[in-house]
């Protein structure tokens, strides 16, 4: 018996660090979208528009994108617990000031900061817990990480806005500094002292592409395909508006089958990626194209539209676990490195894709955007079919 309840903690106790790494980044990603619900009461509070309240998003955004390769490399040598801990600890104390600031400049400081250590969670968190478990279950573990983000879309940001309607937008920022803090609590409790595997400074991080032929593929993927996801993604409201004639309730309904599809991806490819990464990756790539195709041909009705959103978020689900090892088989050695590279081109890719969108909408309509999403997801899809011959030969 001893025996047995010995292996059972040594085998739970990772998966328990594997859950709180997962917690963490459902309210990173909350903490980083939640604004999007809230900017009609927090413009009318602070005296401000409501185009110049998105800027608690864009500005969130941008640190976290351009920041990371270069506070990565600097904390190269402090270990990923403890790294994380203080991570956790900014976002705590971020949302706080963020409740009780008296004036808009403070909250943009407060939340450029926060992003700064958003950005750093998304390089270090995955191979973190790809680290905690024995290597066979390394796939599932980002798996399960990577499930975050759809919890977060179905559950966190739509939580936040009923929690604003029922407190009050400085109340829901408290009540997520406090779930911060158990988050923080979590980690420091079940995740065990993790040195830092991989130490690179600043100048070998940018050079990492230039010798990397492999990882530069990747990166390049993740930029087509992250353009092409989010430009139409961003404007998909107005889209089902515009031709299914959708409600805001069937639009809510809508995005959540889409979340619900993201984590179906996600426990798919947690099983198929350690069988044929290459393979996954291609099949996520082809359903990107082919759910944006099928809003394109049948989402003008409600059932040709709720089965569009399900394929796309399956799709995307697999392609993002797909990405994450496909950075780390390209870069083993350096995987945080390679993150932090990989964060930093997710996150810029974001913004210029909204942007894109932004012109694809204004002077060709909402179905251009959607064209535009379907060019660069095949692009992607392309270039990942492109690399079955180069790859060996980059590995080697």
């Amino acid at each position: 018996m001893a025996t047995l309840d010995t292996r059972s903690q040594s085998t739970l106790r990772p998966w328990l660090g594997v859950s709180a790494i997962t917690a963490s980044l459902f309210v990173f990603l909350t903490t980083e979208l939640m604004p999007v619900g809230l900017l009609t009461p927090v413009s009318a509070s602070l005296g401000i528009s409501v185009g110049v309240a998105g800027l608690m998003v864009t500005l969130y955004g941008i640190s976290a994108g351009l920041g990371v390769p270069f506070i990565v490399a600097w904390t190269r040598r402090v270990n990923r617990r403890v790294l994380l801990s203080a991570l956790l600890a900014v976002l705590t104390l971020g949302n706080v000031v963020t409740a009780v600031s008296p004036n808009y400049p403070l909250v943009l400081t407060t939340r450029l900061v926060m992003g700064f250590a958003s950005g750093v969670f998304w390089a270090i968190g995955v191979s973190m817990a790809m680290r905690l478990v024995p290597e066979r279950q390394a796939s599932r573990a980002a798996a399960v990480v990577m499930s975050g983000i759809s919890v977060a879309a179905v559950v966190g940001i739509p939580l936040g806005t009923v929690l604003e309607s029922l407190t009050g937008w400085r109340t829901t920022f408290l009540i997520w500094a406090g779930l911060s803090a158990l988050v923080l609590l979590a980690v420091v409790a079940v995740i065990p002292s993790l040195p830092s595997a991989n130490a690179v400074p600043v100048r070998e991080v940018f050079l990492l592409p230039l010798r990397n032929v492999r990882l530069r593929t990747v990166l390049s993927t993740v930029v087509l395909f992250v353009l092409g996801h989010f430009g139409a993604y961003t404007f998909v409201r107005p889209y089902l508006e515009e031709s299914a004639s959708a409600t805001p309730f069937f639009v809510t309904a809508v995005l959540m089958v889409y979340g619900v599809g993201g984590a179906a991806g996600n426990l798919i490819a947690g099983y198929t990626v350690s069988r044929n990464l290459r393979g996954s990756s291609v099949a996520g790539c082809a359903g990107l194209v082919a759910s944006l195709l099928s809003l394109l041909t049948i989402g003008h009705g409600q059932a040709g539209a709720i089965v569009s959103l399900a394929l796309w978020g399956v799709s995307f689900g697999v392609v993002q676990l797909c990405q994450v090892n496909m950075t780390q088989a390209a870069a083993p050695d350096t995987f945080e490195a390679a993150m932090s590279l990989n964060t930093m081109a997710y996150n810029t890719s974001i913004a210029i894709g909204a942007l894109a969108g932004g012109l694809f909408a204004d002077h060709l309509g909402v179905t251009g955007v959607v064209w535009f999403g379907v060019a660069l997801t095949a692009a992607s899809l392309l270039l990942t079919l492109g690399t079955r011959r180069r790859a060996p030969r980059t590995a080697a």
